[in-house]
């Protein structure tokens, strides 16, 4: 789909230019932020009914993308990764429904207490919560970002500047004309909320922006992401590259191992957090890698080894995999796999090919388990559990607004708290600094 038909799909609730939308969401993220928690919820709460109401609508629009797309993978032109995160079915409706109602039941985010500490009689300095105040996200081909973003953003009190990928255009369009009439029928909300930005030249002009946006988010692949990071003026939290690997530890249940890197790599291979190294500890490999590999192949898995797996594995079905191979994000059902002598060896390679987004052990052995969790770095680090439930809704967080490997401001997949920051409040009694030049003391007490 063009620019310039996406351009078109929303003339309706698209600005000028990004610095325009920019401008109108700073002025409209002063008043969310002062917007009460039980108005906030109602809408989120409205805008779910609307989502499921309005089903057939989306899945219309998604049809027409998906239909553009299908020719593109057909013409090597879209990878079939990219299409599967594209297509929205009636569960997926529901399930962005329910990611709404869902972050509509998490607690406010703001106003919280961090911290107060009495300073002298009678000045007390709190720390509260607070909005960082306009978010932009700029992500590519899923269109269920839409409600997430929007609904972790209205909960948090941020307005929202959204730029979506022109093959999901429709879809995209379809979701933020109903996010958009439910803010405005609800006549607390201020225009300027939530904003839908249209083209490549809006995405450039929104890097130059600081004065009015506070952080960028691009979600998308590892060549995406560096770039819009490399132009930003913006604070940017990257959404992170997923290579993730699954480790089977010389004391694992193997019947468990087999269960979870199934998961890992074969439930949504398109995910960031599916597996896409397996690492298997050479006293367990004769026994493992002939089963692993046998199931992996018969649930549609290429198989990529290394010589000692391929030579374990006595299949002709597995390729040889290259260096590049343990340094890539497949996000297909294709899966690199390594025999490697201990736990050493295994956390050696995890930080040398690895993105630090999420990383498992597989074994029974309590202690080689902690030294996995406290030793790899990463922003998940898991024992005896599926990659895949690195993932905002999986951790309780409602929905996510994105995924970051860095460790800066928010780490791992990054809820509402990643959208808040804080304030001081200082609450005093005609108190001035010149009274404690003369003598006078702070007690500097924590309440």
């Amino acid at each position: 789909m063009s620019e310039t038909k996406m351009e078109k799909l929303g003339k309706a609730s698209s600005t000028s230019s990004a610095a325009q939308a920019a401008k109108i969401a700073r002025t409209a993220s002063r008043k969310l932020a002062v917007l009460s928690e039980e108005t906030r919820d109602g809408v989120l709460q409205a805008a779910a009914k609307r989502l499921e109401e309005n089903a057939a609508k989306i899945l219309t629009a998604n049809a027409e993308d998906v239909r553009v797309a299908e020719e593109l993978v057909r013409t090597g032109k879209m990878s079939p990764a990219m299409l599967a995160r594209l297509r929205v079915t009636e569960k997926s409706v529901r399930e962005m429904a329910e990611k709404v109602r869902g972050v509509a039941r998490l607690p406010d985010p703001l106003g919280r207490r961090l911290a107060v500490t009495e300073l002298d009689e009678g000045l007390l300095l709190a720390k509260e919560s607070c909005p960082l105040g306009v978010v932009a996200v700029v992500f590519e081909s899923r269109p269920d970002v839409v409600p997430q973003v929007a609904s972790l953003a209205l909960k948090s009190g941020n307005a929202i500047l959204l730029k979506g990928g022109a093959e999901a255009a429709c879809t995209n369009d379809a979701l933020m004309t109903i996010w958009r009439d439910v803010l405005a029928e609800s006549g607390e909300v201020p225009d300027g909320a939530a904003q839908m930005l249209r083209s490549r030249a809006d995405v450039m002009e929104l890097l130059n922006l600081e004065r009015d946006v506070d952080l960028l988010i691009p979600r998308g692949g590892k060549t995406f992401v560096e770039q819009i990071s490399r132009q930003s003026r913006i604070p940017v939290l990257g959404h992170g590259e997923g290579i993730c690997h699954v480790y089977v530890h010389v004391a694992a249940d193997l019947h468990k191992a087999e269960r979870i890197v199934l998961d890992a790599k074969v439930d949504y291979p398109a995910a960031c957090n599916a597996a896409e190294t397996l690492l298997v500890d050479a006293n367990v490999a004769a026994d493992f890698v002939p089963q692993i590999v046998s199931r992996l192949i018969a649930a549609g898995v290429e198989v990529r080894g290394c010589e000692r797996t391929r030579a374990i594995a006595k299949s002709g079905d597995v390729r040889a995999a290259a260096e590049a191979d343990w340094a890539t994000e497949y996000g297909d059902l294709i899966l690199a796999v390594k025999v490697v002598d201990g736990l050493d060896a295994a956390i050696a390679h995890i930080h040398e090919f690895g993105s630090a987004h999420t990383e498992t052990i597989i074994t029974e052995d309590t202690a080689a388990a902690e030294r996995f969790l406290s030793e790899v770095d990463a922003a998940g680090v898991f024992h005896n559990a599926s990659t895949r439930f690195a993932d905002g809704y999986r951790y309780g967080l409602g929905a996510e607004i994105g995924i970051s490997n860095g460790k800066l401001h928010a780490r791992g997949p990054m809820g509402m708290e990643g959208l808040t920051t804080y304030k001081y409040k200082l609450r005093g009694s005609g108190q001035t600094v010149g009274d404690y030049k003369s003598g006078k003391r702070f007690s500097h007490r924590p309440l």
